[in-house]
């Protein structure tokens, strides 16, 4: 079996999100994301939050930066990224996920929001094996009113009885 570094994490954004270029011109987003782990201490249950350094490249992450604000549940899929630097003379190292998916999953309250109090809600739809992130537009019609219909995706040729 070959290596992996798979990290799939469910969590709140801890800032806006940050969006900037490298010298060629590609886009770099770059959040912080909170997820909560409970444990328990003694007689009570408590949640211990662990923070993890989250980067889109590219065209996705242009189209994704609007969406990331503080408080906003996401989840993230992608994988592990260790970067070293030498800084003052001492080696540096920091772990990151470099993201292929990220699902925008609610608002920035603790309940999440909701599409009928007005709130815009995304949720990933990366393309199949590309690693590309996306997004759909899941607000109710009439606040999509002057934008085109969205096409139905294209259904598969397999039945769905397969006999294995």
């Amino acid at each position: 079996m070959a290596d992996m570094s798979i990290a799939v994490l469910v969590g709140r954004l801890t800032r806006d999100a940050e969006l900037k270029y490298t010298n060629s011109g590609t886009a770099i987003c770059k959040f912080g994301l909170a997820v909560s782990v409970r444990q328990k201490k003694g007689d009570q249950w408590v949640d211990e939050p662990n923070f993890y350094n989250i980067v889109v490249w590219g065209k996705d992450g242009e189209r994704l930066n609007q969406y990331l604000t503080k408080g906003k549940l996401v989840a993230v899929e992608g994988n592990l990224r260790q970067d070293k630097w030498e800084q003052d003379g001492v080696q540096r190292m920091a772990v990151e996920v470099s993201a292929n998916s990220v699902a925008l999953l609610g608002g920035g309250q603790r309940d999440g929001g909701s599409a009928e109090s007005g709130e815009s809600r995304y949720q990933g739809a990366p393309a199949q094996g590309s690693g590309q992130v996306g997004y759909r537009d899941e607000r109710p019609a009439q606040s999509r009113q002057g934008q085109a219909p969205r096409q139905a995706p294209p259904q598969d040729d397999f039945p769905d009885d397969i006999p294995f």
